[in-house]
């Protein structure tokens, strides 16, 4: 019995641990805003928007223009 608890503990210390992928289940609740900018028909653009077009919100964290 004792051999049994000595083997489960590095087995419940190995999946106690965070992986890698734990971020990504933050993502699943409100959508990235580029997500919704392309929902809504736009485009993301690092550069201002073309001529036509008007910026109506923000891409990638607010580092580019919805278009």
């Amino acid at each position: 019995m004792r051999l049994f608890h000595i083997l489960l503990l590095p087995l419940c210390l190995l999946f106690a641990q965070v992986g890698p992928g734990a971020g990504l289940l933050a993502n699943m609740g409100p959508k990235m805003d580029d997500y919704k900018c392309g929902l809504n028909g736009g485009h993301c653009y690092y550069s201002p928007c073309p001529e036509p077009t008007e910026s109506y919100g923000h891409c990638y964290r607010g580092r580019a223009r919805c278009c």
